[in-house]
């Protein structure tokens, strides 16, 4: 069974490509993740404000695409994306708070 992914894909007041995510992210659904993340060209905010749950396979899509993707996430999610390293690979916002 597939676990409940909304992907939203937009702009950016600056121009930038936008990617939101709600739900969970695991096994389940990062194959359709990482399709919406390789089709867009040049650099993408993912926008992750609306993501409840990220596992292993998740965290294995965001890593491979580090080099051109510029996060958006909650505290709730800081642990994850700091002790798995991410956060020092890719510009990360609002892990404080902020």
């Amino acid at each position: 069974m597939t676990t409940h992914l909304t992907l939203t894909l937009g702009r950016r007041p600056d121009g930038r490509a936008l990617l939101t995510v709600a739900g969970e992210i695991d096994m389940s659904n990062t194959d359709t993740l990482d399709t919406a993340i390789a089709a867009t060209e040049g650099p993408l905010v993912v926008d992750l404000t609306a993501v409840e749950y990220l596992d292993s396979a998740g965290l294995s899509v965001l890593f491979r695409h580090a080099d051109r993707v510029e996060l958006v996430a909650t505290p709730l999610l800081a642990p994850v994306l700091e002790i798995s390293g991410l956060a020092g690979l890719t510009t990360v916002h609002g892990l404080d708070g902020t």
